[in-house]
């Protein structure tokens, strides 16, 4: 009956010890990395304008740019911002006019309304754009994209 039962199988093992692992493991590193990167991606444009408009949501796909688009916001007062200006409403159209006659090909213009305003204020404001000759209107809304195209 000479058997042993202790733990460690007879001794086999002792002296011998692992080496230390001198390598750095940079996954993790560049995981979080890509993370933030997308973070930043996502967030920068919606720190572009600085009217505070409550958008809608939409499932749309953002937008390829060519050039730098114009802004135009309508807070829940009614406001009208071309840019970050306060501009009024009857001298809309000719001020944008002023712009898709500047040279070029017309810009984009991205069209930001308060969810609360109401659908004709919108539509009406969206007619004013396309009388001052820019076709090309992109509405912003949240969510799974930045804008839906018209």
């Amino acid at each position: 009956m000479g058997m042993s039962m202790g733990s460690g199988g007879g001794g086999r093992g002792r002296g011998r010890r692992r080496a230390p692992m001198s390598e750095i493991n940079v996954t993790p590193l560049v995981d979080v990395m890509l993370v933030l990167l997308i973070i930043f991606m996502v967030t920068a444009p919606l720190l572009v304008s600085g009217v505070p408009v409550d958008l809608p949501d939409a499932r749309a796909k953002p937008l390829a740019q060519e050039q730098e688009p114009i802004q135009l916001s309508i807070d829940k007062d009614r406001r009208i911002f071309l840019g970050e200006e306060e501009i009024a409403r009857d001298s809309l159209a000719d001020r944008l006019a002023l712009r898709a006659r500047a040279g070029g090909e017309p810009p984009r213009v991205y069209v930001r309304a308060d969810r609360s305003l109401d659908y004709g204020l919108v539509m009406s404001v969206v007619g004013d754009v396309t009388a001052a000759g820019l076709g090309k209107i992109a509405l912003v809304s949240t969510g799974g994209g930045d804008t839906e195209e018209r």
